[in-house]
């Protein structure tokens, strides 16, 4: 006898992935954008040029998405590099400025690509050990998520609203509490702009994209290259591929560097800074919520790709309303999208107990935003970190 089941409320729907794909793609960009802007801002780039890097980078990692989703039917998602946009916060302005940065980011991008090619190269970079690397990124974090402090000290008015909306959403809807906090903002800000008469023209609406020359100082490649390489490897890629293989995917290694290097690469000269595979923001397409088959998640990520180029269409607007903010909105925006970032290296940097010596160096020298010889507080904080465990490690 044929049994034909009848729909029931439990029977997937067509738009339960696609459905899934767009809230990925809403979330990914509304809880980080604003960490992008001011770590673009940080390292040299004009208002300009940090709206063209959101634009790329967007539709970068978007073409990604897109592409390694349908060719190997899995939901990989793409990401920019959060984390990578907050070491830049915390690097600041390096000799050679904006330029200096944008042949960094060609460095990371070419260097991604090889780690894809060259196995050993990545056994390198799994071979620094995780604590440090989360010590690191913990002390870039450190300077960013004390803003909302700050400017909720120096602007209560402003800054109060966001941070109770944040609260509020963190009880009843954690993943939305981001998002949230920054539409609170933008009233904040839309409130203030026309208190003032500050409204920008029209044309600062239009999406469009500034090509900047690169180009390579040794300060430039030691303090931005290659720490954003490390973070984007050790707090992205390898994190992501682990979230993929625990719902069942393994993910292609050598075409995914290759896709991400390459939008790296594409997307420098225009001030994209890193693309890389999603981890944190991972699950919302790879788990079953997405699609109880495993087999039909890859829409997720595909829809989440087409999404993200309609939130790129959208790139110019955001960055000028970031720019025409009061003092301290975006940065508690920004400080409230990390604090979950901080609270995770934090975590797994003190796991350890014997190694706690070398990783609370490491975090306050890269809390400390120092600059030795041109190079920022991230790369020393590495180097004495290494010398310290490997010192304190031969003498236990």
């Amino acid at each position: 006898m044929l049994f034909v089941a009848e729909p029931t409320r439990s029977t997937p729907s067509a738009l339960q992935p696609i459905l899934a794909g767009i809230v990925a793609a809403l979330v990914g960009f509304t809880s980080s954008f604003a960490v992008v802007l001011t770590g673009l801002r940080a390292v040299g780039a004009s208002p300009t040029d940090a709206a063209s890097g959101l634009l790329v980078i967007c539709v970068t990692q978007a073409l990604g998405m897109i592409y390694l989703s349908r060719r190997y039917r899995q939901p990989i998602t793409l990401a920019w590099s959060t984390p990578g946009a907050a070491l830049l916060a915390g690097t600041g302005a390096v000799a050679g400025g904006w330029p200096a940065a944008v042949g960094a980011f060609l460095v990371v991008g070419a260097s991604v690509i090889t780690t894809g090619l060259w196995p050993r190269l990545g056994a390198l970079i799994t071979s620094i050990p995780t604590s440090l690397a989360q010590a690191m990124l913990a002390g870039v974090l450190l300077p960013l998520c004390l803003k909302p402090v700050t400017a909720f000290a120096a602007s209560p008015g402003a800054i109060a609203p966001v941070i109770v909306v944040w609260l509020v959403l963190q009880r009843y809807s954690p993943r939305w509490a981001v998002p949230a906090a920054f539409g609170t903002a933008a009233v904040v800000i839309a409130i203030d702009v026309a208190v003032a008469q500050r409204i920008p023209p029209a044309a600062d609406l239009i999406p469009h994209v500034a090509f900047t020359a690169p180009d390579w100082t040794w300060q430039a490649i030691v303090g931005i290259a290659l720490p954003l390489y490390i973070v984007t490897m050790a707090s992205q890629n390898i994190p992501g591929v682990a979230v993929m293989k625990s719902y069942g995917y393994d993910v292609p290694w050598r075409p995914a560097m290759g896709v991400t290097g390459l939008g790296t690469m594409v997307g420098a000269p225009f001030g994209g800074h890193a693309v890389n595979l999603a981890a944190i923001s991972a699950a919302l397409a790879a788990a079953p919520q997405a699609h109880p088959d495993p087999q039909r998640r890859w829409i997720a990520a595909s829809s989440a790709g087409w999404f993200y180029l309609l939130l790129a269409a959208c790139s110019a607007a955001v960055a000028t309303l970031v720019s025409v903010a009061p003092a301290g909105v975006v940065e508690t925006v920004a400080g409230l999208a990390l604090l979950g970032t901080l609270a995770a290296s934090l975590a797994g940097a003190l796991k350890d107990e014997n190694e706690r010596e070398s990783v609370v160096l490491t975090f306050v020298i890269a809390a400390s935003g120092i600059g030795i010889f041109g190079i920022g507080s991230a790369f020393w904080a590495l180097v004495v970190g290494l010398v310290v465990r490997w010192v304190l490690a031969r003498g236990r």
